[in-house]
């Protein structure tokens, strides 16, 4: 498994990212446009994020490493 030095601020805007879905795929969600920009915004700072300009974050593997690792992290926490 390679592991890739991910900066915080990503890891916190990936993780802020699940938890507006996940919000958002809940059952009659209340807020459901506020959620929506909200979600749009984390992924357009995702998608942006300067990381992603560098060596490490090249492959596309580092993007989908990134979410595996803040799922696993959330799934740990919850627990």
């Amino acid at each position: 498994m390679e592991r890739f030095p991910f900066p915080d601020d990503l890891i916190r805007a990936q993780r802020e990212w699940h938890d507006v879905r996940r919000a958002l795929a809940a059952p009659r969600p209340r807020h459901t446009t506020e959620l929506r920009r909200r979600l749009l915004h984390l992924s357009v700072r995702i998608h942006w994020h300067p990381f992603w300009s560098t060596p490490d974050g090249w492959t596309p593997a580092a993007r989908v490493e990134l979410r595996r690792q803040t799922r696993e992290a959330r799934r740990a926490e919850a627990a």
